[in-house]
């Protein structure tokens, strides 16, 4: 799945763009960039994404190349 895929499939569980955008507190113009793979999905959103979605859509999806593990130690 590619990041775009799956910002698309985290709005679909939670109801729609416009929804993952208010729950985000972003403007819905945003998540449709990041939909389109227009703009990458910031790591701190890919974490609240991840929560948002109860890990259905790891942070690892949305943002592949960040250093996650890294991140950990």
């Amino acid at each position: 799945m590619t990041p775009a895929e799956a910002v698309i499939k985290a709005a679909q569980i939670l109801g729609s763009q416009a929804e993952l955008a208010r729950r985000l507190q972003v403007k819905a113009p945003t998540v449709s960039q990041w939909c389109s793979g227009e703009r990458p999905v910031p790591a701190a959103r890919a974490l609240q994404i991840e929560a948002l979605t109860e890990r259905k859509i790891t942070r690892s999806d949305l943002c592949p190349s960040f250093p996650w593990p890294e991140m950990a130690a």
